[in-house]
């Protein structure tokens, strides 16, 4: 018995017109921990979390391994595997998206912007956005390039490193310059920028925990990945106007 790593998209398509989906009654002690002994029973290696009532009369959520949901049965003894849609008017809205975005704000939320390079506005920020690079992605630098551009409306950028190739690569040693350097802000730039910067990586660097962040938090699939204040992930460049528009601004 093995518990799916990355959510599966559309495997469940329910239907609920229940009002306030968002606010769950609490679950029997006894129910929840019997289902939570009947997944660990089959799968002693995953982490469960709470036991929620879920939005679909019968069945139940567990947050399993720190971030995906698994739809279980009352006796724990069946799960599914995948999203929970509602089908209202006029649209359909996936309930397991919402809830991994909040999980991904409250974590994003949580980590130290000292570990971070930010380019900030002048001025109160209106808004932020995280990023997760690398220095030899085109569409890195050309997001990069638009950084002046999105300060000057207000919007703070904070980097997290992403060497694409892994921590045993060159780009490893490349993004870690940055965050090593005295002038960290500067030192990016001229890496995006190609310009010719000796590689000095220092210990203690938070460039190995932001890449498993992006990794096993974030579902990083390739860079820039785009995190805005919400937990809603952007793969891949976005110009600044549609920036501006989907932050509010």
């Amino acid at each position: 018995m093995t518990f799916l790593a990355k959510p599966l998209s559309a495997l469940v398509a329910a239907v609920s017109l229940l009002a306030g989906h968002a606010a769950f009654a609490d679950v029997d002690a006894a129910v929840a921990k019997q289902i939570k002994a009947k997944l660990a029973a089959g799968n002693p290696q995953a982490t469960f979390g709470d036991v929620r009532e879920s939005p679909m009369p019968g069945l139940y959520e567990v947050d399993v391994n720190g971030g995906n949901v698994l739809f279980v049965s009352k006796d724990g003894g069946h799960f599914i595997a995948g999203d929970l849609f509602e089908v209202g008017p006029q649209k359909v809205v996936n309930l397991s998206e919402q809830r991994r975005g909040q999980h991904r704000s409250e974590v994003m939320g949580q980590q130290n912007l000292d570990d971070m390079i930010v380019f900030s506005p002048k001025g109160k920020p209106k808004a932020h956005i995280y990023v997760f690079t690398d220095v030899d992605c085109g569409y890195c630098r050309k997001l990069h390039d638009d950084v002046p551009e999105l300060n000057r409306r207000g919007i703070e950028v904070r980097y997290l490193a992403f060497p694409r190739a892994g921590l045993n690569s060159v780009g490893y040693r490349k993004v870690a310059t940055a965050w090593c350097a005295d002038d960290p802000n500067k030192t990016l730039t001229d890496l995006k920028n190609r310009k010719n910067v000796p590689l000095k990586v220092c210990n203690n660097n938070p460039v190995a925990a932001q890449y498993k962040l992006g990794n096993e938090v974030i579902d990083v699939r390739g860079t820039p990945t785009i995190v805005m204040e919400d937990g809603t992930v952007v793969p891949g460049y976005l110009p600044p106007e549609t920036l501006v528009k989907a932050l509010g601004i």
